[in-house]
């Protein structure tokens, strides 16, 4: 499944003011997520199926039933993520050496891409096994380039 679904799903789902949302399990959305929660978009991410959040009876369903369940998280009645938005698309991905992170984090403009304001991120798919997903910044902490697949604000 490709990153956009996840993408405008959460976007979705914040807007029609709901609670929790499940997504299909995938290594992929389960990473997505949990930059997300990090960063505190998220109150809350946990593995399911598709009735409910429940972490011992995601191990007994099969691959198809299994979901990821996510809290989402408002204050004061408003979104606290108030937008999502496809950087790197699949017929232009777009990928960024450790120069342009550092200046799309920075303020500045790079490939067409609009920087980071305050309270942004964006997230990062690299080559790098152990660290396949990152947010931007802890790319550049970890000095690893990739491609820049999201924002969230």
């Amino acid at each position: 499944m490709l990153p956009h679904y996840l993408c405008s799903h959460i976007q979705n789902a914040f807007r029609a003011r709901h609670q929790h949302i499940a997504v299909p399990h995938s290594t992929q959305n389960l990473a997505i997520l949990s930059i997300l929660l990090r960063a505190g978009f998220l109150s809350n991410v946990t593995r399911g199926t598709i009735e409910a959040p429940s972490p011992t009876d995601f191990l007994a369903v099969s691959d198809s039933h299994k979901r990821i369940w996510a809290d989402l998280k408002y204050r004061d009645d408003r979104p606290v993520l108030s937008e999502m938005e496809l950087i790197s698309r699949p017929s232009k991905p777009i990928f960024m050496d450790l120069s342009e992170i550092r200046r799309m984090c920075t303020g500045r403009r790079v490939q067409n891409v609009k920087p980071l304001r305050m309270g942004e991120i964006a997230i990062v798919k690299t080559k790098d096994k152990e660290n396949q997903w990152l947010e931007a910044r802890e790319a550049l902490q970890m000095r690893i380039p990739g491609e820049v697949i999201c924002r969230a604000w």
